[in-house]
Order: structure tokens, then C-alpha cells, then sequence
């Protein structure tokens, strides 16, 4: 059973987040020829205070 994980910057919406899993199942189900419903996708939304560019937080980068 393949399982992924996703780390993003939270900040998106849900629909987005919903594509996206959704993107990634067919891709894993397709190159490993696994069944999607086998196929388990965890998104982890990160806090831009915990994101670091370069040494300095998303958050004071703005992004």
C-alpha cells in the first residue's frame, strides 16, 4: 500500500489541497500500477512561522 507524504506551506484552500491528492493518487497509481484505493495520501500544512527560505521564516518573507 504506497503512502505519501506531502509537506506544503499552509495557506491554500481545501479544493486545492483536494486536486492535489487527487493528482497525486492517479500518478502513484498509474507508475506503480497499484489500485487507488490502495493508494494513501497525508498532506501535513505547514505554519509559514516554521517555514524557512534562506534562514528567514515564510511569514517575513511574505510568501
Amino acid at each position: 500500500m504506497p503512502l505519501i507524504n506531502v509537506q506544503i506551506m499552509e495557506g491554500r484552500s481545501p479544493e486545492k489541497i483536494e486536486a492535489m491528492m487527487e493528482n497525486v493518487t492517479n500518478a502513484v497509481s498509474e507508475s506503480l500500477d497499484a489500485p487507488k484505493e490502495n493508494v494513501r495520501v497525508i498532506v501535513d500544512e505547514v505554519p509559514k512561522t516554521h517555514w524557512a527560505i534562506g534562514g528567514t521564516s515564510a511569514k517575513k518573507l511574505g510568501k
